[in-house]
């Protein structure tokens, strides 16, 4: 049994349509959305002391074309990231648990799907 494929004509208007993506991709202001994050991270995070919420900070980085916003809390006791313990919970000095909150994700989340809006509002405009 053979199988024979044949194709015409060629792939120049999807080629374009992507490469003008590509460049929209790299138009975007990330930065808006990394302080829009930090802003959302700092009023969600637990505060007791307020040194945990006004410790996030963000950095973006580009590798090989692929754009990433990383974010950061840079309050660290003791080698302990505070905001990572805020948000899994752990040990209490008695030997008991202390439950963490899920504050990051619901804080963060509206960021991420607004970005997301907003890259395919400008994709579609293509």
């Amino acid at each position: 049994m053979k199988i024979t494929l044949t194709q015409k004509g060629n792939y120049l208007k999807i080629t374009r349509y992507l490469q003008n993506a590509k460049k929209i991709a790299k138009n975007v202001n990330l930065d808006k959305y990394g302080r829009a994050g930090v802003i959302a991270l700092s009023a969600g995070t637990p505060k007791d002391t307020g040194l945990t919420a006004n410790s996030w900070s963000y950095k973006i980085t580009n590798s090989k074309g692929t754009y990433t916003i990383s974010f950061y809390n840079s309050n660290i006791q003791n080698g302990v990231p505070i905001a990572i313990i805020l948000q899994y919970g752990h040990a209490a000095k008695d030997g008991g648990w202390i439950q963490g909150r899920d504050y990051i994700n619901p804080a963060i989340r509206p960021i991420f799907d607004k970005l997301t809006k907003d890259a395919w509002e400008e994709v579609k405009s293509l």
